[in-house]
């Protein structure tokens, strides 16, 4: 491919490069530039893309792309943007594969998750479709699993991700969009069908300083689609819809909704409900996943159909036969045992103060609560978390979660600056192993005990290193250690 080819669409500042010279691999870590490659230098947080260009001309790049004009006989593209001109480099190279396929968003703090498996689901169900999915859990080509490390990838994997899914066959795509994917150009050049906004609540902080600069991230998405669905229940809602655009459909629980959801049914196999687009259309929703939240889930999933020309009784009828989602209040087997486990990946406050409120509807014993906080992530929510976790249980449990590069036993004690005897009972037992032993050691009839924070996560991350770590077995080997 031509460099001029490449870069159609960015804006070049200056160049001391031919255009027409042939491009056949583009890279943006200096390790895997081959020779005649495009490297792209990023200007990073931890390190500075920069500061690798002479690695990258040793190895043989043919020109580098950089926010800062290079020293030295270095043949260059200088851009006023790097990380979108990776992001539209990535969508030349790859021949803009989102253009053939529909593309949906789903951005939010809680839900992203399960709002986009429920959905393919959907799709699956009622259109024959055949769907990429890209999220926290994983990617999925169709039936195909691809692990994934976070939310949305690098803007350049990214668009190889869509490329193989159109190349698969699939005629749509749901994501998760995360706010630093948003603020971090790796959906740059992008352009949704259907974008959708679930809540936002206190997390990423650490990265997005305020609650308003974060809702200012989560807003971006709604300035790049067609049209779009919002919980209007939301708080930071009307931020919302002032960027979305005209053609928007609204979900409420409280009758504030182009779309309501009414007489809502909470029991431990699943939701019932309601949902009413007019006087006319009216129909009751099933899903076999437990809590509030589901119910906003499923709203939301309701109002992305919609948009898509699927019916409110196609909807209805399809979320009743679906799966539900690994980590999101999954039920544990616990045979012989008289009390119920749930596994959740509530790790912000908001998540863990649904989840819990969520359960006790249903919990006819005790409700006991085992969860903690990650580490290298925002540390205000730590107390919070805290006093929700007691507040809300009959028994807490503060154990670590994943401290990564943090001291586990500094973590828990941040999560004890917002705990009193007076808010309720709590142990502290910092190996989650042995929480989760102690959890159901005193476990009685009709108990259920929410182990918050890893959800699908088979792995405990420390210094660095991930250690294989999975509740599920957990739970299994205690059984059988006890039988």
């Amino acid at each position: 491919m031509k460099l001029k080819e490449l870069l159609s669409g960015i804006h070049v500042l200056e160049s001391n490069v031919d255009m027409e010279r042939g491009i056949e691999n583009v890279a943006y870590d200096s390790r895997k530039v081959v020779p005649g490659s495009l490297f792209v230098a990023i200007t990073g947080f931890a390190s500075d893309g920069n500061r690798f260009i002479p690695m990258a001309m040793e190895k043989g790049a043919a020109v580098v792309v950089t926010a800062k004009k290079p020293a030295g006989d270095i043949p260059y593209v200088l851009v006023d943007n790097d990380r979108l001109a990776l992001a539209l480099i990535g969508t030349n190279f790859y021949g803009h594969p989102a253009e053939s396929m529909t593309m949906i968003g789903v951005t939010g703090t809680n839900g992203k998750t399960s709002t986009t498996l429920l959905l393919k689901q959907v799709l699956e169900k009622t259109r024959g479709a055949k769907v990429g999915l890209i999220g926290t859990m994983e990617n999925m080509v169709g039936d195909e699993i691809i692990p994934t490390e976070r939310t949305t990838p690098e803007s350049f994997e990214l668009q190889a991700l869509f490329a193989r899914m159109r190349d698969a066959g699939c005629t749509h795509v749901v994501m998760e969009v995360s706010s630093h994917a948003l603020v971090l150009d790796r959906v740059g050049g992008v352009h949704f069908n259907v974008a959708a906004f679930t809540n936002l609540t206190e997390d990423h902080l650490d990265f997005h300083k305020t609650m308003d600069e974060y809702c200012a991230a989560k807003a971006m998405l709604f300035e790049r689609c067609d049209k779009a669905v919002v919980n209007t229940d939301d708080l930071y809602s009307p931020n919302i819809i002032e960027k979305a655009p005209h053609d928007t459909i609204t979900v409420s629980l409280t009758g504030n909704g182009d779309l309501n959801g009414v007489y809502p049914e909470y029991h431990a196999q699943g939701v019932s409900f309601e949902v009413v687009g007019g006087l006319d259309d009216r129909y009751t929703v099933n899903v076999p996943i437990p809590g509030k939240f589901t119910v906003y889930n499923t709203m939301t999933v309701i109002g992305i159909a919609k948009q898509l020309g699927i019916s409110l009784a196609e909807s209805a009828a399809a979320l009743s036969t679906v799966q539900g989602v690994k980590g999101r209040v999954e039920v544990v087997p616990t045979p012989g045992k008289d009390y119920s486990i749930l596994i959740d990946y509530a790790h912000t406050p908001d998540g863990l103060d649904n989840v819990l409120r969520s359960v006790r509807e249903f919990c006819r014993g005790r409700l006991i609560a085992v969860f903690g906080c990650g580490g290298d992530r925002d540390p205000i929510k730590r107390p919070i978390m805290g006093r929700i976790g007691v507040e809300l249980s009959d028994i807490a449990v503060i154990t670590s979660d994943n401290p990564r590069t943090e001291d586990p036993n500094a973590i828990i004690d941040d999560i004890l600056k917002g705990v009193c005897m007076e808010l309720g009972e709590f142990v502290v037992e910092p190996d989650r192993r042995k929480a989760i032993r102690y959890a159901m050691d005193i476990a009685r009839k009709d108990d259920i005990i929410v182990l918050a924070g890893k959800g699908h996560e088979t792995y405990q991350e420390i210094n660095k290193v991930k250690y294989h770590l999975d509740e599920r077995e957990e739970v299994a080997a205690h059984l059988a250690e006890t039988r």
